[in-house]
């Protein structure tokens, strides 16, 4: 069974915000219900926001978001439904797993019209990491008809100084039985900074294609751009010296880690 759900213009757009992230009316219902009577159902969401799904998630054994595909929505839908297409989307937002959890939660509505943006830089995924927060989906996933291996992340030269360039690489293996494409991220966090500092941020990404079976080293070139951040007292950018970390997966939760040494 296929279960369409989601929003439209009438429940979120550009000039308003969102009361709660719930599905409207009687949809979550309407999804168990289904799931109860046909355990091979699935949810096609049509949605251009996060939405909460602890109702009826463990229910369904797929889940297809397809945002607002336009009108080659349906073709592509089918394609993916029936294997014709391999997925290979990713994630730009954070799916959380209740509205308390969400870093505006605190200031919204805000008072006489205003509204206070006390997160800060501390908004996505940066906000999800730092507090520590367990998301429902993180920032940069998205599954595949078939899978991947992340395997010798190395981290060239070890040590560097502040405006040195520096070369990052991984290894990513087709484990399934076709072809797929995957989104490999990269993440810097720095470990000693002076300033409070998201735990890590995204800072470079690459899109490869590997038969199954097949192996491929990823290279990301970086340089101080990479590891800088805007010191309000002195007005620039600048790169401090001590210890970042390297993280590099396929989403913002799986990543494997190395460090790199700023002298």
């Amino acid at each position: 069974a296929l279960v369409f759900a989601g929003l439209s213009n009438q429940y979120e757009g550009g000039n308003n915000d969102r009361l709660d992230i719930d599905l409207p009316g009687d949809q979550a219902a309407l999804i168990s219900a289904v799931a109860a009577a046909n355990p091979n159902t699935v949810v096609i969401l049509i949605n251009g926001t996060p939405l909460r799904m602890a109702p009826w998630l463990e229910s369904v054994p797929a889940l297809l978001e397809a945002w607002y595909p336009g009108q080659e929505g349906g073709n592509a839908i089918a394609d993916v439904l029936f294997g014709d297409a391999n997925p290979s989307g990713k994630l730009p937002d954070t799916f959380p797993q209740r509205l308390e959890d969400n870093p505006t939660f605190g200031n919204f509505p805000g008072a006489n019209g205003q509204v206070h943006y006390a997160e800060g830089i501390f908004v996505g995924y940066r906000h999800y990491d730092t507090r520590e927060i367990l998301p429902l989906f993180p920032f940069g996933y998205g599954l595949s008809y078939t899978t991947f291996e992340y395997d010798h992340l190395q981290v060239t030269p070890e040590q560097i100084g502040p405006t040195d360039p520096f070369q990052v690489s991984v290894q990513v293996r087709n484990t399934g039985d076709r072809a797929g494409k995957e989104v490999v991220q990269l993440y810097v966090g720095d470990l000693e900074s002076s300033l409070e500092r998201p735990v890590k941020e995204l800072k470079a990404f690459a899109k490869i294609h590997l038969d199954s079976g097949e192996t491929r080293t990823v290279c990301f070139d970086l340089g101080p751009d990479a590891l800088s951040f805007y010191d309000p007292d002195q007005q620039q950018w600048i790169v401090e010296p001590g210890t970042f970390e390297i993280a590099v997966g396929g989403s913002s939760q799986s990543v494997l880690r190395q460090p790199l040494i700023v002298k």
